[in-house]
């Protein structure tokens, strides 16, 4: 079982990171799309506030202090309580789709429709505004790669990580 909890853990986090990464990826070309326009004095002003603010907001308040501590947290639960379904599913378990306190599956459900709305609308956007929009996405979701990085790191190479797992009460040690 210890193997499942290890390769559990490594899937979480690389699937994880593989969704934000493939993110950036897709939105980083649309971004850079954008800089083929003529950008006026509005998008520019425009591009400094939203990068800034995507990058306050998405990338430190949601990444560095929310998703991505409790992806790590999850994914040393998930390393030190194994079990096969888990195992299997770690990148969902590890976002707190299942298993986890009804209060996170619900935020986590929330956000992830929240977030599929917002895609759709920012998609009927026309250049240049769209790309703006996605360079301030792209600058939060690398600051969340990034974090995501840190924070599994010292998950698994320090004792005294105390994010929270949000796994449900009776499922004992969190």
């Amino acid at each position: 079982m210890r193997f499942v909890g290890a390769a559990g853990a490594v899937w979480g986090i690389a699937g994880v990171s593989l969704l934000i990464g493939g993110a950036v990826y897709r939105l980083g070309s649309v971004a850079i799309d954008a800089f083929a326009y003529p950008l006026d004095w509005r998008h520019w002003v425009f591009l400094v506030v939203f990068l800034v603010f995507m990058t306050v907001i998405e990338g430190y308040q949601g990444f560095q202090r929310g998703f991505s501590p409790r992806v790590a947290a999850r994914a040393r639960y998930l390393a030190r309580h194994p079990r096969v379904v888990h195992a299997l599913f770690a990148p969902l378990f590890c976002m707190g789709f299942f298993h986890a306190t009804r209060r996170r599956q619900v935020t986590s459900i929330l956000v992830t429709t929240g977030i599929v709305v917002m895609v759709v609308l920012v998609r009927q956007l026309a250049q240049p505004w769209r790309g703006i929009v996605d360079l301030g996405v792209v600058a939060g979701l690398v600051w969340g790669l990034v974090a995501l990085g840190i924070f599994s790191y010292l998950a698994f190479t320090t004792e005294a990580f105390s994010q929270p797992t949000d796994v449900p009460e009776t499922s004992g040690d969190s």
